[in-house]
């Protein structure tokens, strides 16, 4: 048995104390990931975003709002797991400035001054130790499996999950799972459970029988 951490869902910048910045990402996929993982035998934890989904009574679950509360919160949990499980959609931007107050309409240009959130998975691909491995999630429009394998490089990935936009927001899901060399280990496509009990399959197959 294996002690997973799996990241999930959105994260909200905000811009005011009204305004954010987000995305689609409903959790959806970190739930079903969280259930195969719970069935296969394996003990959860869930670092998510604001969702409206419900997570598996049997996983430990850690709300958190924005990206940088979900890396430190990622950060003290991973160092307890074996693996993580990046299914999150972490916001990559927030703004330099937030204001105290609501926005107030002027009939002028809005300009956003916005900078990188620090990358959560990379972050841990980073601090991982020998015996830890790491799954990523590649959601990609164009290039996209040239563009998942430069993902699972700079982030540190064991494993990285290929999948495209018309993933958010749905119960279904077409993947590519791609290995450090470039291969593709395993692909499938159907219900989002069906998915995710695949990933862990795969997972349980090529990275925790060898740790």
């Amino acid at each position: 048995m294996a002690r997973i951490l799996i990241t999930s869902g959105p994260t909200r910048q905000y811009l005011d104390p009204v305004r954010y910045l987000s995305n689609a990402s409903s959790g959806t996929m970190g739930k079903c990931l969280a259930a195969a993982a719970i069935a296969a035998g394996h003990e959860v934890v869930v670092v998510s975003g604001p969702v409206s989904v419900d997570y598996p009574p049997q996983a430990s679950v850690v709300r958190v709002v924005s990206t940088e509360e979900m890396l430190a919160a990622a950060k003290t949990e991973f160092i307890k797991c074996d693996g993580l499980i990046g299914a999150a959609a972490p916001c990559d931007y927030r703004p330099v400035e937030v204001a105290d107050h609501k926005i107030k309409k002027s009939g002028e240009v809005l300009m956003l001054k916005l900078v990188e959130t620090e990358d959560v998975v990379a972050t841990l691909g980073k601090q991982k130790r020998s015996d830890q491995w790491t799954i990523g999630f590649a959601l990609e429009t164009d290039d996209a499996r040239f563009r998942a394998i430069g993902k699972l490089q700079r982030k540190n990935c064991n494993l990285v999950v290929l999948n495209g936009v018309s993933a958010i927001d749905s119960n279904f899901n077409e993947i590519e799972i791609i290995d450090q060399l470039g291969g593709t280990v395993h692909q499938s496509s159907g219900p989002k459970s069906e998915i995710a009990a695949s990933i862990i399959q795969t997972a349980d197959r090529l990275l925790m029988s060898v740790n």
